[in-house]
């Protein structure tokens, strides 16, 4: 069911970093984010990868050159991604059209897929070599808003891997990009869908006013240590198909049988990880959940439109009830705080942004996202779907579609905690997917939180 980080090591030569800029001339102008875009949480950049197999149907084509073609036609679409971004008054963030380009690299590596082993999944080895931090390209102002690595490997196989400024788009918004880059790679003129920037959608209200409770912006301290930095962690990856996912369902209450699946999955890893962590059983556990807030608007979000349209619902629960009580009482918390996402909510959330001058994401919880059903595995450029595709996050768990050697599909989650910790998380959780667990009692080494 998990994985454990792979030993491989393997050598990368890359070519000089370039600058793709559009096709074709693009209107210089500048176009401000909106505030749920610009808000202090989103400035920093996410890195996505995408593995795809060897395909005798392309001959000899070279999946750098054909990516390559293909950004800059999409550039014409998308052309504020070839901008540069500046601060304006307040720190309000806008993107300057200035049609610099994006930065990409062709590069090879001495590798082949299946010596990432049988199942390819996070964590993945040199990954600092699969995407070149190119000196002053992470920065937020005056910095390219996307890097792009296409590496291609032994196999004739290939790893894209992109980065890109936060403030831009969320995860809806790139795959609508990578779909269309992938429909100019295929031969198309223009994409499919066309892009719609109208940011203003979500600007704050004249006046501003909160009307919501914003407990994801509340500024904690951190007690007893919960927070958890990236350097402290290991990572595993954990595969939940049909037969994992039954196994949980089990203890779901009558009444909320209906849930969806993420909903008890979120449930239950954070049931599941409270346990392992071993807080203060008064300690408030927060479960940050990202939720999609673009069906939530009337009229509707445009089709096409490519900024960040969500907001973090908060569960929050006593560490000792988290552990004792059922899972009904986690799955309940989990449900009831991604109801609380409106299209209120979410103006809310775009005033207390100019209000309260961009507060930070709260630092204290475990943030999970839903990217299962965002079709990155479909994106092709021409050598078929992808074998992997998913965000490569440290702080967070993303659940992506995967499919298994066994052919199975289901859904990964990588998770991220101390190594003593994911020991009894792994333990736990294996006592919860056990076939004789009919209530789910938690083992005697594992209930040391409720004797505190």
């Amino acid at each position: 069911m998990a994985q454990a980080p792979s030993p491989l090591t393997f050598t990368v030569r890359r070519n000089p970093p370039e600058l793709i800029v559009p096709a074709k001339p693009t209107p210089r102008e500048l176009k401000p984010l909106s505030d749920i875009d610009d808000q202090e949480g989103f400035r920093f950049h996410v890195r996505l990868i995408h593995i795809y197999q060897q395909n005798p149907k392309m001959g000899n084509k070279n999946p750098a050159s054909v990516i390559r073609e293909a950004l800059a036609k999409v550039l014409v679409f998308y052309y504020p991604f070839a901008g540069r971004l500046k601060e304006g008054p307040g720190r309000k963030l806008m993107v300057d059209c200035s049609g610099q380009g994006v930065l990409f690299i062709e590069a090879e590596a001495d590798v082949t897929l299946k010596q990432f082993g049988a199942e390819i999944r996070p964590p993945f080895p040199c990954k600092d070599e699969l995407l070149y931090d190119v000196p002053g390209s992470s920065g937020i102002l005056d910095s390219p808003l996307m890097l792009i690595q296409v590496t291609r490997l032994l196999c004739g196989g290939f790893i894209l891997v992109v980065r890109f400024n936060h403030t831009m788009s969320d995860a809806f918004g790139y795959v609508q990009f990578m779909k269309a880059l992938s429909e100019m790679a295929n031969g198309a003129s223009s994409p499919t869908i066309l892009s719609v920037w109208q940011r203003e959608l979500l600007c704050a209200r004249d006046p501003p006013r909160v009307t919501c409770t914003h407990r994801e912006y509340d500024e904690l301290p951190d007690k007893d240590g919960v927070i958890i930095t990236p350097d402290d962690m290991e990572c595993m990856s954990f595969f939940f198909g049909p037969a994992q996912i039954s196994a949980i369902r089990r203890f779901v209450p009558t009444n909320i049988k209906r849930c969806s699946t993420f909903d008890m999955l979120t449930a239950c890893l954070w049931r599941c990880r409270t346990i392992a962590l071993q807080p203060n059983p008064k300690d408030e556990m927060r479960m940050i959940v990202i939720v999609n807030a673009r069906s939530k608007f009337n009229p509707p979000i445009p089709i096409g439109y490519y900024g960040n349209v969500f907001a973090h619902s908060v569960a929050i629960s006593k560490a000792r009830d988290l552990c004792n009580k059922p899972l009904g009482h986690a799955l309940e918390l989990v449900m009831r705080a991604k109801s609380e996402v409106t299209e209120e909510y979410m103006k809310s959330v775009a005033d207390l942004m100019v209000i309260r001058g961009r507060p930070r994401l709260t630092n204290v919880g475990y943030i999970v996202s839903d990217v299962k059903r965002n079709g990155l595995l479909e994106i092709d450029f021409g050598w078929g779907k992808a074998v992997y595709a998913g965000p490569d996050f440290q702080v967070s768990s993303s659940f992506t579609r995967y499919i298994n050697k066994k052919g199975e599909s289901g859904i990964l989650v990588p998770i991220w905690l101390p190594g003593v910790a994911m020991k009894r998380f792994v333990e736990e959780l294996n006592n919860l997917l056990a076939p004789d667990n009919k209530d789910h009692v938690i083992p005697e080494h594992l209930t040391t939180i409720s004797k505190l």
